[in-house]
């Protein structure tokens, strides 16, 4: 393992890279130590462009990575002509060379690829964003179907950390009843959610049935990852995917 970046542990095609950086191996101080890679948390952006520059070199990225402004919506953006800094949450490509990437800390990070690697995805699913059905957008959004298409769950807030209020639930149960199997009741009347869980069974819901990742925690990992939930005021990983000419 590279002490910067965890590679996607999933049979994807050979001319496909993907995984999550880690917090570890870059130059911001403080709430943002170390390798923080948002430029909208607060953190020096000398060192934010620092931490970018080592992102693209540790991770062998054939070029910078379109970043999103990702607003816990379900907006699906084309890589080859999105904007700088679109509004979106998850982005496709199909031209090799094209790095797409979602920031996170606790939400959940997802990649797609197809089993021929000629289409990526990057998808950003916090509980809203996953709720709302931004698997389901990202997944429409990739033009081989669904039974051709595999994931990636990337490192995010675990059901053991992640405490939620009845109307986030009632949010995913009124969607699909199946929802209710990925949340548990605690001590003090609210709810644990399993954001691993309640992906796995969007996807299933549209077809893809090949998933792969989970297991971390943002929350609990503090030595490898950050957390806004730990922590508030903190810096970002980012989740990329890529396809290569060969």
């Amino acid at each position: 393992m590279n002490m910067s970046w965890i590679p996607a542990d999933w049979p994807a095609p050979d001319n496909v890279v993907a995984g999550t950086t880690l917090r570890s191996g870059g130059v911001s101080q403080g709430a943002f130590d170390s390798l923080n890679l948002a430029a909208h948390v607060g953190d020096d952006p000398v060192s934010v462009k620092e931490n970018r520059r080592r992102f693209r070199s540790d991770c062998a990225l054939p070029g910078e990575p379109v970043w999103l402004r990702q607003e816990h919506g379900t907006t699906v953006v084309p890589a080859d002509s999105a904007p700088i800094q679109a509004v979106a949450d998850a982005i496709v490509g199909r031209q090799a060379g094209l790095v797409c990437a979602v920031l996170t800390a606790d939400c959940l990070p997802v990649v797609l690829t197809t089993e021929d690697g000629s289409e990526v995805a990057a998808a950003h699913a916090g509980w809203r964003g996953l709720s709302a059905g931004i698997l389901e957008e990202t997944v429409a959004a990739v033009e081989a179907p669904p039974e051709q298409i595999l994931a990636w769950l990337g490192p995010a807030i675990s059901k053991l950390a992640f405490e939620v209020g009845a109307e986030v639930r009632k949010q995913f149960v009124n969607k699909q009843k199946a929802a209710a199997d990925f949340f548990s009741v605690n001590h003090r009347g609210r709810w644990q959610a399993d954001l691993y869980g309640l992906a796995t069974l969007r996807l299933a819901s549209c077809g893809v049935t090949r998933v792969f990742g989970g297991g971390r925690c943002t929350h609990t990992e503090q030595d490898q990852f950050f957390s806004y939930r730990r922590d508030g005021r903190c810096g970002r990983m980012a989740t990329f995917i890529f396809r290569t000419d060969s």
